[in-house]
């Protein structure tokens, strides 16, 4: 039983015997235990004297209402429950809270790893943000640790700066739904930054990824034939960056993935450079230095070929020519070999690059 489901209980029960009361004395106690359960399960302190005086009770009142709280965890825990919780008295802050099983928290350390990676992605407004990890700290970080790790990842919110200016919460959500359901969906995206080269798909979304500060969605681009039945127009996924999807509807047709057909999200994901789709190609590649990390880290699909003195070459497999933008950042260490097409292709861009710099 998780906590929402061990919460729904306790306000059930709790229900039950304030509708079965008769004075409005144990009516008022219901609904003051149900406040103080309300207090632990955010993770806020509890503090008898300050209770008492907001209720007008005596202390040994709220000590009762706190017992029974925990009678009520121990019953529930002898039902052979998991997510194991317990009030517990801290004598340096003078107050009760709830405390969950550890082994159900994030750590300390995950914790901040997360936060890290959250802040660091860019991808959510600044008040979005702040209620993500505040929920979080408060939901996973023990009592002892929360001033220690708000600290930790305090100058970082003071000085987060969100690339996204609306929420896409809701609409990531919707679209998962659709993935989910395997509607295809009507779309209105707007191509590049310029609202007029605007453009209308039927898609069949198959995934969600992020990267590089924004969130995208893999989706199959498809037509009708001459039976006028929906099917793929491409063999290969088309990638939208979802906060340029203006409008979006399902439709009343569904699609279904067949054997070969299944995406694979994970085998994409490793193939697919800056979110550049395209067809899927196998390219050579010839790095200059003693670490190849650079190259191998970067692909997933990256084999080692051949190893010299002071080179190495590597093979790998990548979707369209996303490759060439990371490959123009790593400089002379490195040649990119073959296919030919891709080659010239790269030759071509130097070219034009180098023109910029010649008087």
């Amino acid at each position: 039983m998780n906590q929402k489901e061990i919460t729904e209980k306790f306000i059930s029960d709790k229900l039950l015997s304030s509708v079965d009361a008769l004075s409005t004395d144990k009516t008022s106690k219901t609904l003051r235990i149900l406040e103080l359960y309300d207090e632990f399960t955010k993770g806020h302190p509890v503090n008898k004297a300050v209770l008492a005086q907001k209720y007008h009770v005596d202390e040994r009142s709220i000590q009762r209402d706190i017992d029974e709280i925990r009678i009520f965890l121990s019953e529930v825990l002898a039902d052979g429950k998991d997510d194991e919780c317990k009030i517990l008295y801290s004598k340096a802050e003078k107050c009760f809270r709830m405390e969950k099983n550890k082994s159900s928290k994030m750590s300390n350390s995950q914790i901040l790893a997360v936060s890290k990676i959250i802040l660091e992605s860019r991808a959510f407004p600044e008040k979005e943000v702040n209620e993500i990890l505040q929920k979080m700290v408060d939901s996973c970080v023990p009592a002892e640790s929360m001033k220690l790790v708000q600290e930790l990842i305090g100058n970082e919110r003071y000085h987060y700066v969100g690339i996204q200016k609306e929420s896409l919460q809701d609409k990531l959500w919707e679209i998962g739904l659709a993935i989910h359901e395997k509607n295809l969906l009507s779309i209105d995206y707007c191509k590049g930054s310029g609202k007029r080269d605007k453009i209308k798909r039927v898609v069949a979304p198959v995934s969600i990824l992020f990267s590089e500060y924004y969130f995208y969605l893999n989706a199959f681009i498809m037509e009708k034939n001459e039976e006028g039945r929906y099917r793929r127009k491409y063999d290969f996924p088309a990638i939208f960056r979802l906060d340029r999807i203006e409008n979006y509807k399902k439709c009343k047709e569904s699609f279904v993935e067949r054997g070969s057909e299944r995406f694979e999200e994970g085998e994409f994901r490793k193939r697919v450079q800056f979110m550049y789709g395209g067809d899927l190609q196998r390219v050579l590649i010839k790095f200059y230095g003693e670490n190849p990390e650079p190259i191998t880290d970067r692909l997933p699909t990256a084999t080692i070929v051949e190893q010299g003195a002071d080179y190495f070459i590597i093979k790998a497999e990548v979707y369209g020519k996303g490759i060439l933008m990371w490959l123009l950042s790593q400089g002379k260490k490195v040649e990119l070999l073959s296919p030919e097409s891709l080659r010239l292709e790269m030759k071509e861009s130097i070219e034009e690059m180098l023109k910029l710099y010649q008087e």
